[in-house]
């Protein structure tokens, strides 16, 4: 209506405007020259007149002195029945030369027709300008309930087959079955078997559950319908179940085909947690879905693919079988798969002779397969910034330090006093982790300020861990206190910079006493119930299922982990002080180690420490 209204006023405007113009140029045609007839007989009379032009109904008067005249009269009357009229002689008229133009159509349209029509021209346009208006509107609101699904085959996306996803080999497996059900149902029909109505893909953000929903719909040549959750819920009641209707309605007339419904835990959170109540427009949507799924012909070859990462929250009713009847769970990589999914995204991208992917991949633990994509097209736009044809693979290792801790930050600038604590700081983590049995391998220490880290210390394991014992949870806790250590130890005060080490060690020693029962002094169970109350969001409520005098006793054991972990690192750094000493000489000259030339120094071998400088290191 807002903009209707608007639209009017313009077009209000803009004929206020014409009618104004059209009207001072008929007031600029009316001139002091204008004469009426008997003024112009009188000239005939007096032979005054040089010549006379008719057109139309103007007379045009050439006095004999210069001057012009003007005269009006009607359109059906001829210029000489006019002159006789008025007893004007014949005899005086044939010494006049007179001129009778022919009419002019510009002229009659002007005087005549543009007048009238113009107004009512703009009238109709109004009109019909308000009554668009006014079904588009109602067009909209008749299409308000339909889906906003999209159908990939007619978006010109690139056709997906299992070939383009890597790694994933279990989930292939197990999607298999639906590629084939859907290529040649009457194999499984005849033996009495029905198509999977529902598939669930339960993974972590980025693990690839779109790409692989998608390559289902490329293996079996199906159409592919792409749709998210939150893309049912409007603000109006009944708009998400009209929705599903229509969604559900779509998909039946393309059958056999795909429904993909990204973040299902939008719309399918479990009902009567929220205070909403039963009439709450998410759970009419729920339900809608759930009698969608019920109501599937037996010989309807359609297929709900959901994904969400977070299946703990999900309604029981939508996980019952003969609804998500599959349950695919899609991991992180591991380093076989990792390797395979950066030779895919590095097809199109010219990489260097010296890239090695399986280093990369050795490099990148608990990295998704967006997490991996999203590494090399960081390389890729860092080599294009240095104005290089080809991607180094030192390009690739610096993107991954970059996509854990954040951009270099060359611009602070520290003090002589600061770069020591950092550099102290960082090698007490090396340090320790390098002497501690079961901890992960230092690949760099840097005191070049990355993020929100003044310095840091990479550790990467070795090999995928799946479990994690008591041994390697205390050694982590020891490296994560040495900062803390080295910086009271050396300087005599503890500074702002290991208090997110101290952070983290709160928390994995809780989680070691109260979740993975490893106390030597508390029984092996798991202490407290956490919950999460679904209409605040991702807030955590822990209820308390144990004493207080647990509750104090759970304190005294987290206390004195931690101790003991804090004595452990500093008993460490005593006892290897001058290797300690060692390390932060290189990094204040240096700023970075890399992994060899850091077990040089643990070994003892000081001609490589001492060696020059890299080139990478001196640009660094």
């Amino acid at each position: 209506m807002k903009n209707l209204l608007k639209n009017f006023a313009v077009l209000f405007v803009v004929l206020f405007v014409l009618l104004g113009v059209f009207g001072y140029w008929q007031s600029t045609q009316q001139t002091d020259n204008t004469i009426a007839i008997n003024e112009l007989v009188t000239f005939i009379n007096n032979e005054d007149v040089e010549r006379i032009e008719v057109d139309g109904s103007k007379i045009l008067v050439f006095l004999k002195s210069g001057d012009e005249k003007e005269a009006q009269k009607e359109l059906g009357e001829s210029f000489s029945e006019l002159m006789n009229n008025y007893g004007v002689a014949g005899e005086q008229l044939a010494t006049i030369p007179v001129e009778v133009k022919a009419d002019s159509s510009n002229s009659l349209f002007f005087t005549t027709i543009l007048p009238i029509a113009l107004p009512l021209l703009l009238f109709i346009g109004i009109i019909w300008f308000m009554t668009r208006q006014v079904q588009g509107a109602n067009s909209k609101a008749m299409t308000f309930g339909q889906s906003q699904v999209r159908d990939s085959s007619k978006l010109g996306n690139k056709k997906v087959t299992f070939k383009d996803v890597a790694g994933m080999h279990e989930a292939k497996e197990e999607v298999m079955e639906i590629v084939e059900f859907l290529k040649t149902p009457k194999k499984f029909l005849s033996l009495g078997a029905k198509i999977p109505k529902g598939v669930l893909m339960i993974g972590p953000p980025g693990t690839g559950k779109t790409l692989l929903a998608r390559a289902i719909a490329g293996e079996a040549q199906v159409p592919f319908f792409l749709i998210s959750g939150s893309e049912f819920v409007e603000m109006f009641v009944g708009v998400g179940a009209s929705r599903v209707r229509d969604l559900f309605r779509k998909a039946k007339k393309s059958a056999p085909c795909i429904i993909f419904i990204d973040e299902i835990d939008a719309v399918g959170r479990q009902r009567g947690a929220g205070l909403g109540g039963s009439h709450d427009e998410r759970e009419q949507t729920l339900n809608q879905i759930l009698v969608e799924m019920d109501g599937f012909e037996s010989d309807t070859n359609v297929i709900v693919i959901a994904a969400t990462n977070r299946p703990d929250v999900l309604d029981p009713a939508l996980l019952r079988p003969g609804r998500f009847d599959r349950r695919v769970t899609l991991d992180n990589p591991d380093i076989a798969e990792r390797s395979e999914i950066l030779k895919i995204h590095a097809a199109n991208k010219p990489l260097a002779k010296d890239v090695d992917l399986k280093r990369v991949a050795e490099r990148t633990p608990g990295f998704s397969g967006a997490d991996l994509a999203n590494l090399l097209n960081e390389a890729a736009i860092w080599a294009a910034r240095k104005n290089r044809k080809e991607i180094l693979q030192q390009d690739i290792l610096d993107s991954i330090e970059k996509v854990l801790l954040g951009p270099e930050r060359k611009s602070r600038i520290f003090s002589e006093k600061e770069r020591n604590i950092t550099a102290y700081h960082e090698a007490a983590h090396a340090l320790v982790a390098f002497h501690t049995p079961s901890s992960d391998p230092v690949q760099k220490i840097s005191i070049i300020s990355r993020g929100r880290a003044g310095g840091y210390t990479l550790r990467m394991p070795e090999n995928d861990r799946y479990y994690r014992s008591r041994t390697e949870f205390l050694s982590d806790m020891a490296v994560a206190l040495a900062g803390h250590a080295v910086e009271k130890d050396v300087f005599g005060e503890v500074s702002t910079g290991p208090s997110s080490d101290l952070q983290q060690v709160s928390k994995l020693a809780k989680a070691f006493v109260t979740q993975f029962g490893m106390s030597e002094r508390l029984a092996p169970r798991a202490f407290g119930q956490r919950e999460e109350m679904v209409f605040l969001g991702k807030e955590i409520h822990e209820r308390r299922d144990y004493s207080e005098k647990t509750a104090q006793l759970i304190d005294e054991e987290v206390s004195r982990i931690v101790g003991e972990a804090y004595d452990t690192a500093r008993e460490l750094l005593h006892e290897h002080r001058t290797q300690l000493d060692a390390v932060v000489k290189v990094l204040l000259e240096k700023e970075t180690i890399e992994r060899d030339e850091f077990d040089a120094i643990m070994n003892g071998k000081q001609q490589q420490a001492d060696a020059p400088k890299s080139e990478d290191a001196q640009s660094e």
